[in-house]
């Protein structure tokens, strides 16, 4: 009977995306789609699944796991201090961050104040569990919904997306202490310290090695996702050991790997192995352990699903307030209606309570029907209010330190539609020649890496080091590199040794020369010269794309979109080229360098290099 189980619960994982696929549901989450399925199954419906111990471990996995995955989607980015853009008023408050901090702390203000409210109406006694439900968001719900709209790399999307990670780990470190408090290891609540400074020790500890991981990993030995399982079950077991709850041991887990920056096929890799296997399982697994035909025939649980759904729709009102400062009302409103989904960490933390005996049957119930409910509703919700705007187009930003005659026409040469352009200079001179014929240009003191901190110029998707001066971009791309700017480009002429600049090289920073580029072109031209026009044409060109949309991952070139009028003629892939063919996957990271009408090939680049 338990292999039976097993086996139903494995062939209901397998079929509940094909027919969602086959029928064309997409108004519901896989994970709720997975939990009606488990209530169809289980003690509700037709009683095929049964709990038992093989089925138990897989579903505490599962939940290990999804934690896991949530602590990764964290995108510390986010807490960077964004500069203010020149004209701007410091007096509104519109970065994520601010936004997303006055957001979550109206919804546990807001969460305290319903929970007060059904502890003196007699409904839910709790105050502190009723707080910490009310307040959670399903931030895997979350990211899919924004994913699906493209809004990862937008403002709209990262203020939501940081509400959704606060609404994540807030409720999980309450749920911590509560489970402490409650448990009986109120004095060892201090140990869950040790928990964090575990975390960080392993941090520290495997930040260097995780590049020579990676130099020595193949497919036998997949050091990445041992890693990954490493701080999984070394994190887990010492929350358990302290008393604190092992979820948040996985979560903590999570933080830790998306720090150590693992790559996209490492992180596709973890994503395939938890939601592939262990995640459905879970989800199955708390719709079949549900007997609503019990719960509905409760009056107390028909009383209490509609009061907690309200609440836990209600309980995100604030962020609606807060969102509307920089969005439009729509906007805004959809906003708030996707925080309000949640049904990932109310699972783990309706089963902790029920452990504690710190709730009733007839209110687990009812808590797992309304959050799916939410789950189910707020989605929907999101996408009908929703509305692109032309101004959330994301684009790249690119900071040139040096305003010379060498960066000045490259900066008025880039599509302004494309890239968002800042220019430093410490020549006066120079400041007022070019002012004029540059957007942006800022002029600062010296050009030191704590100037240009100041400056924000570190606060950059590509920073151009075009000064005159090849031993200040030596020091400044060193600067660059401490700081983590995605990518760098450094001008050195003949003023550098071969030393420094492979080891500036060694550390990603790629450098540009304009003998060596001459000579080049030159060798181009008298071999190949066709190349001068097709670098120069207005109608063709060559173009580059990192493919950062993972709408477009995993299908073949030929699929792309618009590819009748485009060439691919490379695919630059984990640092090495690779030759493509119309049936070649296209996978996360890699470069797409093509050739083809002007205006097919920016859109084409525009699309593969969205966020997403």
């Amino acid at each position: 009977m338990a292999q039976l189980s097993l086996l139903v619960v494995m062939v209901a994982a397998l079929v509940t995306p094909l027919l969602m696929a086959r029928f064309k549901i997409s108004f519901i989450p896989t994970a709720v789609a997975e939990i009606i399925v488990g209530i169809i199954l289980g003690q509700t419906g037709f009683d095929l699944v049964h709990t038992n111990s093989d089925l138990t471990l897989l579903s505490s996995l599962g939940t290990i796991i999804l934690l896991f995955l949530s602590g990764m989607e964290i995108n510390f980015d986010l807490f960077k201090r964004q500069p203010a853009k020149p004209g701007s008023s410091k007096k509104v408050i519109s970065t994520p961050v601010k936004l997303a901090t006055v957001a979550f702390t109206g919804i546990v203000l807001t969460a305290l104040c319903f929970a007060l409210l059904l502890h003196f109406s007699g409904l839910f006694s709790d105050i502190m569990l009723a707080t910490i439900l009310f307040s959670t968001i399903a931030l895997g719900i979350v990211i899919a919904a924004l994913t699906e709209k493209e809004l990862l790399s937008q403002p709209l999307g990262q203020t939501i997306l940081l509400t959704a990670a606060l609404g994540e780990v807030v409720p999980l470190i309450a749920l911590t202490i509560y489970a402490s408090i409650n448990g009986g290891h109120a004095g060892r609540i201090w140990l869950i310290a040790l928990i964090f400074l575990a975390a960080i020790i392993l941090l520290r500890r495997f930040k260097a090695p995780y590049r020579f991981f990676a130099s020595i990993d193949k497919s036998t030995t997949q050091l990445d996702i041992r890693l990954a399982f490493f701080l999984i079950f070394v994190l887990v077991t010492l929350a358990e050991q302290v008393g604190a709850e092992n979820i948040l041991g996985a979560f903590l887990a999570g933080m830790v790997m998306k720090l150590l920056r693992p790559s996209e096929i490492t992180r596709d890799k973890l994503t395939s192995i938890g939601y592939g296997f262990f995640i459905p399982i879970f989800f199955i697994m708390s719709g079949a352990k549900l007997n609503l035909r019990t719960m509905i025939t409760s009056p107390a649980t028909l009383i209490l699903i509609p009061v907690f759904f309200v609440c836990f729709i209600l309980a995100k009102f604030i962020p609606y307030l807060a969102y509307r400062r920089r969005f439009t009302n729509r906007n805004a409103l959809a906003g708030a209606f996707l925080t309000s989904t949640t049904i990932t960490l109310v699972l783990p933390t309706l089963t902790v309570a029920q452990n504690l005996h710190a709730i009733t049957t007839a209110q687990l119930g009812a808590f797992t029907i309304a959050a799916v409910l939410t789950a189910i509703c707020s989605p929907i919700m999101f996408n009908r209010l929703y509305q692109p705007r032309p101004e959330e187009v994301v684009r790249t930003r690119v900071t040139f330190v040096g305003t010379n005659l060498l960066t000045i026409p490259v900066a008025q040469k880039l599509p302004k539609q494309q890239y968002e352009l800042r220019m430093l200079t410490d020549s006066e001179k120079n400041y007022r020649t070019y002012n004029s014929q540059a957007t942006n240009v800022q002029l600062v003191d010296e050009m030191t890496p704590e100037q240009l901190e100041a400056a924000g110029a570190f606060d950059t998707d590509l920073l151009v080091l075009g000064y005159r001066d090849g031993l200040t971009n030596y020091h400044l791309a060193e600067a660059a590199v401490e700081r983590k700017v995605p990518r760098i480009i450094a001008r050195f002429e003949r003023d550098m040794t071969d030393v420094r600049i492979e080891e500036l090289e060694q550390k990603g920073v790629e450098i540009f020369n304009s003998y060596n580029v001459n000579v080049s072109l030159m060798r181009g031209l008298i071999e190949t010269p066709s190349t001068l026009k097709l670098l120069t044409d207005t109608e063709a060109g060559i173009y580059e794309a990192a493919v950062r949309n993972h709408k477009y991952t995993g299908i073949a070139l030929q699929s792309l979109p618009n590819i009748a009028g485009i060439t691919i003629s490379r695919i630059y892939r984990q640092g090495s080229f690779v030759a493509p063919h119309g049936d070649t996957l296209i996978e996360p990271g890699d470069h797409l360098l093509f050739t083809g009408d002007r205006a097919a090939a920016r859109q084409l680049q525009q699309e593969l290099s969205k966020q997403n």
